[in-house]
């Protein structure tokens, strides 16, 4: 049985004065909105990194060490907070308030590896979600240019990271209407499952479809049919045991549709999402390494790289 609870209490919003992030703070402030007073709190971050700063100050030829007790380099990096990084997080601050957020928005600053820092602050200051941008590189690029997305991804094990689509349904009342939710039986699955019920438990009223989605691996249906393994009464069953998670929290039937594809997962996955228009994709994850990821072509990290236009929600299993 669940513990039917808003899973989305706390947001923290990573920004970087990039048209992404400004997406990314604009579906934060939607679906903080829509909400209302199931959401505790809402936070912008700002992380400074030494590359940054280095390519705007090339005169100095020190070691990084020495150019943090620099007091050229401590006056140059506080006007460069006051001019650049407080209206940014001001800008967005506005952005959310105009967007309906009633709550106190917290403002982050901080220094150092993007990735590790907004994966330290979620743990310290107790976030539940964190709501990022996409950049568009392909997986590989990601993966060899160490994307501070995946890094989050691959990292936060509490939190769970939303990865902001690039069609965004502006609508206060609710940002994510249609939510595709594959399940494949196991743990990591269900918990996304668990996940997308409890959100949806919170905006059932503006909630317009949720689809229950298992794959049957084509590539091992013959291999299964000879270990004595039904996969279609397989899907049934699991298709089942999700949708009564949606029942228990208080989801209507009639709001829930299950679907069975035949495919590679991560493809049928992917076309089902763009056929039906979701706007939002939930998937559980399993906890690999990003590298484990690229060679072993997990499914979750296959739909986040490929799916630009949905949001995906990427559940972590703790």
């Amino acid at each position: 049985m669940i513990e039917i609870k808003c899973p989305v209490p706390r947001l923290l919003i990573p920004i970087d004065g990039s048209k992404h992030s400004m997406q990314a703070i604009e579906f934060a402030g939607y679906l903080g909105a829509s909400l209302s007073k199931n959401l505790a709190g809402i936070s912008l971050l700002r992380v400074l990194t030494g590359r940054y700063m280095s390519q705007r100050i090339p005169y100095i030829d020190f070691r990084a060490e020495i150019m943090k007790l620099s007091d050229s380099f401590k006056k140059f990096k506080e006007e460069h907070i006051e001019r650049n990084i407080k209206p940014e997080l001001d800008e967005g601050e506005k952005i959310l308030k105009d967007l309906g957020i009633k709550v106190d928005i917290g403002k982050f600053i901080s220094e150092g590896d993007p990735a590790h820092e907004i994966v330290r602050i979620a743990e310290d200051e107790d976030f539940s979600t964190i709501i990022m941008a996409r950049r568009g590189l392909s997986e590989l690029m990601e993966f060899v240019l160490g994307s501070v997305t995946s890094k989050v991804v691959h990292s936060a094990r509490r939190q769970t990271v939303y990865i902001v689509g690039r069609k965004i349904l502006k609508d206060k009342s609710c940002p994510i209407p249609k939510i595709l939710i594959p399940v494949d039986g196991s743990s990591y699955s269900m918990k996304g499952v668990e996940h997308a019920a409890c959100l949806t438990a919170d905006l059932k009223p503006y909630i317009s479809k949720i689809t229950l989605l298992r794959v049957i691996n084509l590539a091992l249906y013959e291999k299964r049919l000879r270990e004595g393994i039904d996969s279609d009464e397989e899907a049934v069953k699991i298709l089942d045991e999700a949708k009564s998670l949606f029942l228990y929290a208080g989801v209507p039937e009639t709001l829930i549709t299950t679907k069975v594809r035949v495919g590679n997962p991560s493809e049928e996955i992917l076309a089902e999402s763009e056929e039906n228009d979701y706007n939002l994709v939930v998937l559980g994850r399993k906890g690999r390494t990003a590298i484990k990821d690229l060679i072993l072509g997990g499914v979750s990290t296959t739909v986040l790289h490929r799916s630009k236009n949905q949001t995906v929600a990427i559940v972590s299993s703790e």
